[in-house]
C-alpha cells in the first residue's frame, strides 16, 4: 500500500465506531490525519463508543485526530469540521461518506419520519459533506471521494426488500458516481466501496441480527483494508467504480478473507448477486 496517505487528511460523517473508526484506524497506521464529523458526544448503551473514544482509537494507532460534534445534516456543523481540517492539517485530501442511516422495514411498516432521515442523512448528508469539502480537494494532489454504499442493482430482489432504504443508499452512490465526471478534470477519483457481506458491528449485532448474525458477518477490517487500498491509489487510476471489498483486496493479492472471520453465508450477500 506504499506510503501514499502519510500527511493526508481524511474528513469522515460518523466514524464513531463500526465501519468508519476501523478505516480511520487502518488509515492512521499508514500516516493519513482524520477529522471526524459525528453526533456521539455521549455514549449510546445499545452501540458504544463516541467521537472522542474514536479519536483516541486513531491516536494510539500512531495518527492524529479531531473530534467534531455535529451533524452532516447541518450545513453549518459541515463548513465547521471542513474548516478544522484545514486550520489544524492545512487541507482535506479525502472525503469519506460513511454516516448512514437504516431501516429495513417494508414500505407500508416505515414511517414518513424515517423516511426523510435516510434521505436526509444519506444522500443529503453525502450531497452537503462532499461539496464543502470539494473546493479544497481540488487543490490536493492526491484527492479522494469514498462512499461507502452499494452497487446499483436493479435485481427485484434487492429493488423489493426494503425499497425505502435502497433508494436512500442508492441516492449515495448515483452522487458519487456523478462526482467521478463532474470532477474528472481536477484529477479527483470518486469510488464507491461496499462489503459483499454483512460485517459484525454492533448495529449488525444489536440492531439487526443479534449475536448469531455477528458471528456469522465479516470483521469490519476486510472494509478498512479495502479502503486504505483504494485511497492509496493515486486518483487519475481508478474512478467512477463501484467496488465490493472483497473483489478490492483480490485486486492486491489477497484472497484468503478467513482472517476477517465469518464464513461462506450467500445469504448475508448485500446488494451482490455475484458467485463466490
Amino acid at each position: 500500500m506504499g506510503t501514499s496517505l502519510k500527511g493526508r487528511t481524511i474528513v469522515m460523517s460518523g466514524g464513531s465506531r463500526g465501519i468508519g473508526l476501523a478505516i480511520l484506524t487502518a488509515a492512521a497506521r499508514e500516516g493519513a490525519n482524520a477529522v471526524i464529523l459525528a453526533k456521539t458526544d455521549a455514549p449510546d448503551p445499545r452501540l458504544p463508543g463516541t467521537v472522542h473514544t474514536a479519536v483516541a482509537t486513531i491516536e494510539a494507532a500512531g495518527g492524529a485526530a479531531v473530534a467534531v460534534v455535529g451533524d452532516v445534516r447541518r450545513e453549518a456543523d459541515v463548513e465547521r469540521a471542513v474548516a478544522t481540517a484545514v486550520e489544524r492539517f492545512g487541507g482535506v485530501d479525502i472525503c469519506v461518506n460513511n454516516a448512514s442511516a437504516i431501516d429495513l422495514r417494508s414500505t407500508e411498516e416505515v414511517p414518513l419520519k424515517r423516511f426523510d432521515l435516510m434521505q436526509s442523512v444519506n444522500t443529503t448528508g453525502t450531497f452537503l459533506l462532499t461539496r464543502v469539502c470539494a473546493p479544497h480537494l481540488k487543490r490536493s494532489d492526491h484527492a479522494h471521494i469514498l462512499t461507502l454504499s452499494p452497487p446499483l442493482n436493479l435485481a427485484p430482489r434487492w429493488l423489493g426488500a426494503h425499497p425505502a432504504y435502497t433508494v436512500a443508499k442508492y441516492g449515495m452512490t448515483l452522487l458519487t458516481l456523478g462526482w467521478a465526471a463532474e470532477y474528472a478534470e481536477y484529477g479527483i477519483a470518486a469510488n464507491c466501496l461496499w462489503p459483499q457481506t454483512t460485517i459484525a458491528t454492533a448495529a449488525v449485532t444489536n440492531l439487526l441480527g443479534g449475536e448469531s448474525l455477528g458471528r456469522r458477518s465479516r470483521a469490519p477490517e476486510i472494509m478498512a483494508d479495502a479502503a486504505v487500498a483504494v485511497l492509496s491509489r493515486p486518483p487519475r487510476e481508478r474512478t467512477g467504480h463501484t467496488l465490493i471489498d472483497a473483489d478490492v483486496l483480490a485486486d492486491t493479492g489477497v484472497t484468503d478473507l478467513a482472517r476477517y472471520g465469518g464464513g461462506d453465508h450467500p445469504e448475508l450477500d448485500l446488494f451482490v448477486d455475484h458467485p463466490r
